[in-house]
């Protein structure tokens, strides 16, 4: 099994085209929060827990 995340899927990214697979969720974690900090300038040990739990929510099981 993998999880899957696209960053189009969260409010206000649409026009990002970046989506990761990774093997566990914890790994796919890493690419998210990589790719929110070079790609939007964002510092992802300064997101709320609602921003994480709507990253959750967002990834997919493939």
């Amino acid at each position: 099994m993998a999880y899957s995340y696209r960053c189009k899927d969260y409010p206000g990214m649409e026009a990002c085209p970046a989506s990761f697979t990774a093997e566990t969720e914890a790994e796919l974690w890493k690419h998210i929060e990589l790719h929110g900090s070079t790609a939007h300038q964002e510092e992802p040990e300064k997101w709320s827990s609602g921003d994480r739990q709507q990253i959750k929510n967002l990834i997919r099981e493939t």
